[in-house]
């Protein structure tokens, strides 16, 4: 049976499985590519079957949504989150892809979609909100983050505590991915006639299952939303590398110029070896050698020490440096044999006093029995060893 001739929740359910298969394995593999391919085909056929039926109106309100179709508001959710891993090859295809990709479009419809249905609460569209997400200070960034990942994480909780309901109390197994949540939740709307009202039960848990989800892929929207004009600010400030060369050439240019930046012979440069021409391309690149000179008063004290001794001339004699040392206090007298020779203070002052009977020797005797004195009241107040708190434990 061909895509076209599968029914609606079916294909759906095909897509789901296929972008789910492939969100695991490395993106740059051609496996993956040919999945993501795969599943974006369903993906958009979904979506235009959905425009066809018009299973969505504006006039409408959330009440008069059936829960076998509440699923399909999802759709346009996961064709972005497959749409944003098709594979580039560099930043230039990549800034080209995401200038005209159609992803913020659809997010951004898909956001209206469950604020006019009422789905998400004034204080959820509040944490989202473009203009708290965009704030510059970075404590108030960070507490709205946790926030943010708080409410998510409860929300998810919740799909939980609906997978066991709708699985009678039984555990249910961990998801691979929120394609795979997807499915696992809302895996059988297919089964579920218009109009029949037997199984009350079930239908409100798969309606509560499916606006919890419809909550959750409004927080991520709104993350994606912010990451991609991120990746776009980015891509918009790179550099370009060689747009017009072919991949091949421009592998080669880039090996050439890393050989020329270790050349110790520098190559030729264009504008001329006899210094006409303009000196940088548009681009900064030089054209030509040029070497940047100094002002006109540098110039003429360097040519004035051309003619000059290649050492430096000293500007005074021994004679004179010695004298300066000197007054400086740099230089140390005295010493030697004829200082062992002279008498000290001390001794001085005892031999002068021993003069008696002169006005001279009285007066050493004075200031020697002065000294002796301050001497003695000193080793009063100071026994000896007080003064040496060196080595005490």
């Amino acid at each position: 049976m061909s895509n076209s001739e599968l029914p609606l929740p079916a294909l759906f359910h095909q897509a789901l499985t296929k972008a789910d298969k492939s969100y695991n394995l490395p993106t740059i593999d051609d496996e993956t590519q040919g999945l993501i391919q795969s599943a974006l085909t369903d993906l958009r056929l979904v979506h235009s079957r959905i425009s066809a039926l018009s299973l969505f109106s504006e006039n409408e309100t959330l009440s008069d949504i059936a829960t076998r179709d509440l699923v399909y508001l999802l759709v346009p959710f996961v064709l972005s989150e497959v749409e944003g891993r098709v594979r580039t090859t560099d930043a230039e295809e990549r800034l080209e892809k995401a200038t005209r990709s159609q992803i913020q479009r659809i997010l951004r419809r898909f956001l209206s979609s469950l604020e006019t249905y009422e789905i998400v609460s004034e204080s959820e569209k509040a944490l989202y909100a473009p203009s708290a997400t965009s704030t510059t200070d970075a404590r108030t960034r960070r507490e709205l983050k946790i926030k943010q990942y708080q409410k998510e994480k409860e929300i998810r909780t919740r799909i939980e505590e609906v997978r066991k309901r709708r699985n009678h109390g039984a555990p249910v197994g961990e998801c691979s991915s929120d394609f795979a949540l997807i499915a696992s939740v809302l895996p059988d709307l297919a089964t579920l006639p218009a109009g029949d009202e037997d199984d009350t039960d079930t239908e409100d848990i798969l309606r509560d299952a499916t606006l919890l989800l419809l909550r959750l892929t409004y927080a991520q929207a709104h993350a994606q939303l912010q990451s991609l004009n991120q990746e776009l600010q980015l891509l918009r400030s790179t550099p370009p590398s060689h747009p017009s060369l072919p991949a091949e050439d421009l592998r080669h240019a880039k090996a050439r110029e890393q050989d020329d930046m270790w050349r110790l012979d520098q190559p030729q440069l264009q504008g001329g070896p006899d210094g006409k021409g303009p000196l940088l391309d548009p681009s900064g690149k030089p054209l030509r050698p040029f070497t940047i000179l100094p002002s006109s008063a540098s110039r003429a004290e360097l040519q004035a020490q051309v003619f000059r001794p290649d050492h430096r001339l000293p500007t005074m004699s021994i004679d004179e440096y010695l004298e300066i040392e000197y007054q400086r206090g740099n230089i140390i007298s005295g010493g030697g044999p004829q200082s062992e020779a002279t008498l000290t203070t001390k001794e001085q002052l005892t031999l002068d006093s021993e003069m008696d009977g002169t006005v001279y020797g009285e007066e050493k005797a004075e200031e020697k029995r002065q000294q002796d004195e301050k001497w003695a009241q000193y080793t009063d107040t100071h026994p000896r060893g007080a003064g040496n708190t060196m080595n005490r434990g």
